[in-house]
C-alpha cells in the first residue's frame, strides 16, 4: 500500500516532469504554458501532453489524446495550472478530465481568469479527488509574467532610463547619445529583447525616430522583438523607423494608461518595457502604474532642465513614491539600480 509521504514524492517528480513539458510551449502569447502528465494506479506514466499555443488543445487534452478509450479510468493527472472551467476556442479540461475517468488530479497553481477558473471545484463536484499546491513555487516561477498579467489585468510595467550622477537624460541641446557605456546599453537590449513589448511617447519618436529593436552588439537583430507600443494623440509619420520594425507598431492614446494597458493585456502582452521619454515615464510613475524601475546612471555630469522625471504632483516629503532596492550591478562604468516600489500611489 502507498503511503502519504511516497505519494507526496510521486506527486513533485511527476510536477517536475510536468514543468519540464510546460517549458516546451511559446513562452509569449495570451495563453500560459502548461504541462501534463497522466499516471496509472500504479504510478506508472501513461502519457504527456504540453499545450502549444492559442487554438490547439491544451495540456491535459494533448495527454488524454494519446491513450486509448477508457485507458485514463483510476488514472492520476498531474497539471501545473488548474485545469480550466470554460469553453473558449477548445472545451472545458475539468471537463475533458471527468469524462475520461480520471480519479484524481494534482496542480501547482490555481488559475486566476475569471472565465476559466473553477476547475478544481467542478473536479470536486464530479467526484475526483483533487490535491493543489504541489511545486507551486516552482511553477509560479515559470508563469510569473503571465500570472501578474492574468491576476492585474495588464502587463507588467518595467520603466528604464539611462541618467547622470545629477538625474538628467540629455544635455542642454538635446543629445543624449550616449550617456551610458557599451555594456549598460548591451543590458538594455537583453531586457528588450526579454519583455513582450516596448514602449515609447510619440515625442520620443518625433525628437529620436527609435527603431524600438533589440540588438546585439553589432547591430544585427536578436531573434525575440517586443512589440512597438507607441503612447500618443499625434499621429506617428507614415516613415518613422518604427514602421519598420518586425512587429506591427500598436498605437494608443495614452489618455487612459490603465485601459490602454487593459487593451495590451488583451492582445497577450505580459511585460512591457518603458523606454520614454520623460513625459511617458513621468505618467506611469504618477498614476501607481510602475512595477520596476531600470536606472542606469552613468558617472558624468550634466546640469541643464532635462531631467528623467517630471512633475509628479508631489509637494511635500512624506507623499514621495517609496521604492526598495532589489539589485545594484555594475556594467562597466556605469551602474543599473533595479528598484521595486513598496506601494503603488495609484492604488493599483
Amino acid at each position: 500500500m502507498t503511503t502519504v509521504d511516497e505519494r507526496l514524492g510521486a506527486d513533485a517528480a511527476a510536477m517536475r516532469r510536468a514543468l519540464e513539458l510546460a517549458e516546451l510551449g511559446p513562452a509569449r502569447g495570451v495563453n500560459p504554458r502548461v504541462g501534463c502528465v497522466i499516471l496509472s494506479p500504479a504510478g506508472d506514466v501513461l502519457a504527456e501532453g504540453w499545450h502549444r499555443g492559442a487554438g490547439t488543445a491544451h495540456a491535459e487534452v494533448d495527454a488524454l489524446s494519446k491513450l486509448e478509450p477508457g485507458a485514463a479510468r483510476g488514472a492520476t493527472a498531474v497539471v501545473t495550472l488548474e485545469p480550466c472551467n470554460h469553453t473558449g476556442r477548445t472545451g472545458p479540461c475539468a471537463v475533458a478530465l471527468v469524462d475520461a475517468g480520471v480519479r484524481r488530479v494534482v496542480y501547482a497553481v490555481a488559475d486566476p481568469g475569471d472565465h476559466s477558473s473553477g476547475g478544481a471545484a467542478r473536479l470536486r463536484a464530479a467526484g475526483v479527488d483533487v490535491t493543489a499546491g504541489v511545486l507551486a513555487g516552482e511553477v509560479e516561477a515559470m508563469l510569473d509574467d503571465w500570472l501578474f498579467a492574468a491576476r492585474s489585468r495588464r502587463p507588467r510595467v518595467i520603466v528604464k532610463w539611462a541618467a547622470t550622477l545629477d538625474a538628467r537624460t540629455a544635455a542642454t541641446d538635446g543629445t543624449s547619445q550616449w550617456i551610458t557605456g557599451p555594456a549598460a546599453r548591451a543590458d538594455v537590449h537583453r531586457r528588450r529583447a526579454a519583455a513582450d513589448a516596448i514602449a515609447v511617447g510619440t515625442g520620443t519618436v518625433f525628437a529620436d525616430d527609435p527603431s524600438l529593436t533589440a540588438r546585439d552588439d553589432g547591430g544585427h537583430l536578436l531573434d525575440e522583438q517586443p512589440v512597438p507600443v507607441v503612447f500618443g494623440r499625434r499621429a506617428v509619420p507614415a516613415d518613422a523607423a518604427v514602421h519598420r520594425h518586425p512587429h506591427t507598431p500598436v498605437l494608443l492614446t495614452g489618455e487612459d494608461l490603465a485601459a490602454d494597458l487593459e487593451e495590451l493585456q488583451r492582445r497577450g502582452i505580459r511585460s512591457l518595457f518603458v523606454e520614454g521619454g520623460p513625459t511617458l515615464a513621468t505618467a506611469f510613475l504618477a498614476t501607481g502604474l510602475v512595477d520596476e524601475l531600470l536606472v542606469y546612471v552613468a558617472p558624468a555630469l550634466l546640469g541643464g532642465p532635462h531631467l528623467a522625471v517630471g512633475d509628479l504632483g508631489i509637494s511635500t516629503i512624506a507623499d514621495a513614491h517609496r521604492f526598495r532596492f532589489a539589485a545594484v550591478e555594475r556594467l562597466g562604468d556605469d551602474v543599473l539600480l533595479v528598484a521595486h516600489p513598496t506601494t503603488h500611489p495609484g492604488g493599483n
